[in-house]
């Protein structure tokens, strides 16, 4: 097995050099997250691994192996193999989760396919943050409109994400007949690894089958009640296709947090950010009872969408949210690591004193 067919190249490579030790550690790739293990591809296939716990003993959630990361691996073909480290991240999708904070959906991809379906679960204000996300990452975002086939409303979609998008390409696609894929398709080269976002249902599996050509995911029909797709993909997992391209899927995500992704916000909005530079006043709130607020005349114009503005509201509101979460965060997690280091100075001097 080649680790340069699943993305592995000079930049990773030159990162991989700082961690070559004494033991003998290769370069491998996590290509699925399971509860307590790991799934790894190396030159010695692939196998399973976990962590080298004194590599990870201190280490944060989002510092953690994830779908995507190299990895510097402890190779142990036939039985558990120890990962020790984790190369720095080209690229990387954080979800902010309020049970657990912070963590990583996905690292190292070239392209965000935002996957939603032509149907009655369509839905813009998921997209804006599914966008506002992807654009904080570090990738290009592309949208994927699934089930093309089944509606006569795409031109109705299509309209309404090219003023959501404000540029992202837009590719609809009939997974089952193949109508659109080889368009879609044409935007990528060998070696490029793609991540898939969406909520359940939305096709993600069956777009995974279309762009392999073959059989890679289980997938599931739409319930008829509802038009919602029924969830099928369980865990993060990658996969090497027949064509060179890899491609990350990931279960289906009704609610996911933004985090502190401020640069991603700014550029899923930048028509509202651009007309709020145009405001009277610097620290314009942009709502009704603001004086010459270029914003509030585009919304009374008709040229801004009260749907995209409420939804960069909410965000914004979300952003700030989680920013001042974070400040408290960062805070204790400062004054837990001098109290671990006090508490390890203080054993270390007893235990010089009682030699």
């Amino acid at each position: 097995m080649n680790i340069n067919d699943y993305g592995y190249n000079d930049y990773f490579a030159a990162h991989f050099a700082a961690y070559e030790t004494s033991e003998r550690l290769i370069p491998a790739r996590i290509s699925a997250v399971f509860k307590h293990v790991y799934r790894v591809v190396s030159e010695d296939g692939e196998q399973l691994a976990k962590l080298k716990t004194s590599s990870f003993r201190d280490a944060l959630r989002v510092d953690r192996p994830s779908i995507g990361d190299f990895v510097a691996l402890e190779s142990h073909p036939g039985d558990t193999s120890l990962i020790h480290q984790v190369l720095p991240r080209k690229t990387i999708i954080l979800r902010d989760d309020p049970d657990i904070g912070e963590q990583v959906v996905a690292a190292n991809f070239d392209y965000c396919l935002l996957v939603c379906s032509a149907n009655d679960d369509f839905n813009l204000n998921r997209i804006e943050r599914y966008l506002t996300i992807a654009w904080n990452s570090g990738a290009q975002p592309l949208i994927i409109v699934t089930k093309s086939d089944l509606t006569d409303q795409l031109d109705h979609y299509l309209q309404q994400l090219e003023i959501a998008g404000f540029g992202v390409p837009v590719y609809p696609v009939d997974s089952i007949h193949g109508d659109g894929l080889a368009e879609l398709q044409a935007h990528f080269a060998v070696g490029d690894t793609l991540v898939l976002l969406g909520s359940s249902g939305v096709g993600k599996s069956s777009l995974v089958n279309a762009l392999a050509g073959e059989y890679k995911m289980k997938t599931n029909a739409i319930r008829e009640d509802d038009a919602k797709g029924k969830h099928t993909t369980t865990h993060r997992e990658l996969h090497l296709l027949h064509n060179g391209m890899i491609v990350i899927d990931t279960p289906g995500m009704r609610s996911l947090g933004i985090g502190q992704a401020s640069t991603g916000l700014e550029e899923t909005f930048h028509d509202i950010e651009s007309l709020a530079e145009q405001c009277r006043f610097h620290d314009c709130a942009h709502t009704q009872d603001q004086p010459d607020c270029a914003v509030q005349q585009a919304l009374a114009e008709g040229t801004l969408p009260t749907k995209h503005y409420n939804n960069w509201l909410k965000l914004k509101k979300e952003l700030a949210y989680n920013e001042r979460k974070n400040n408290v965060t960062q805070l204790r997690q400062e004054k837990q690591k001098w109290k671990t280091l006090s508490k390890t100075h203080k054993q270390n001097s007893k235990n010089r004193a009682n030699r």
